[in-house]
């Protein structure tokens, strides 16, 4: 199944991310959100992210022109019906994603994948509240989609073969470099790194050392290209305490149990580069 036109719903970081990462590789895109204001927001992120393309010279004006002409946006789901592919990008929250999920269910046509884009809810859980499960996909794209070359492709218990090669084969057209994945909280990269991320805010409330040299001994030591906690600040203090709040119920294993210094950091609604302050101030 060759896709040629992506729906995505949320225009949001990641929504508008892989918006453009689609429009550059010549992938027609119908993007969705509550508002045209979100809409039109996010378009604009595109035309900057693409603006700074053209000055590196990596890019050139009639090349902009183009990908944005490929992307059309909207706030009806009615205008996703001519997608072959529909990836859901809204807030990570469980029951969030499945009144989109279902409402998408009801009016897309059968034959139309739908991917999520979740960096740790289970695609086995989501898909089965569909009536396409055998259709249905994770497909984990990293901040800064149109410069991290890595997809992880989750297959969830009921995923066909089919699903799973068309949606690997349009992530290598985006010029990504995909790993497929079985179905498991957190996947692979994310089980790793966000629980190093909360170790670190584990370091930083017991005193051990300062922010600045938590984050400078994991970038001199590992070869890091940004310390954990500056990772916090711009993944989100809230993502970050959502997604092991998740690992901890699906394991239930207390090792999983998340910082108290990162629960008080989001309870004061410091949140990282999104509001201003975080672990840094911005």
């Amino acid at each position: 199944m060759a896709i040629q036109t992506v729906g995505i719903i949320g225009a949001g970081t990641m929504g508008n991310g892989i918006a453009q990462a689609c429009a550059v590789s010549g992938i027609n895109v119908v993007m969705v959100d509550i508002s045209e204001a979100a809409v039109q927001k996010g378009l604009a992120t595109v035309a900057g992210s693409l603006d700074r393309l053209i000055k590196k010279e990596k890019i050139s004006e009639a090349d902009k022109s183009a990908a944005l002409a490929r992307i059309k946006t909207s706030t009806s789901y009615d205008d996703l019906k001519s997608t072959q592919l529909v990836i859901e990008a809204a807030t990570e929250n469980f029951d969030l994603k499945v009144k989109i999920l279902k409402q998408l269910d009801e009016m897309l046509p059968a034959e139309v994948l739908v991917a999520t884009n979740t960096s740790s809810i289970s695609i086995t859980k989501l898909g089965a509240v569909t009536k396409r499960a055998d259709k249905f996909i994770g497909m984990h794209f990293f901040n800064p989609v149109p410069m991290m070359a890595l997809v992880e492709i989750i297959r969830g218990l009921q995923t066909s073969d089919a699903t799973h090669d068309a949606v690997k084969a349009l992530a290598e057209a985006l010029g990504k470099s995909p790993i497929t994945v079985k179905n498991a909280p957190g996947f692979v990269v994310n089980r790793i790194l966000v629980p190093m991320i909360n170790e670190a805010f584990q370091v930083l409330s017991e005193g051990t050392a300062t922010a600045e040299d938590i984050d400078a001994g994991m970038k001199l030591g590992c070869n890091q290209p940004i310390g954990p906690l500056a990772l916090a600040d711009m993944i989100g203090l809230d993502v970050c305490l959502a997604v092991m709040e998740v690992y901890l119920e699906e394991f239930g294993d207390s090792k999983y149990r998340p910082c108290y210094l990162l629960r008080e950091m989001v309870a004061a609604g410091r949140l990282g580069r999104k509001t201003g302050q975080g672990v840094y101030t911005y």
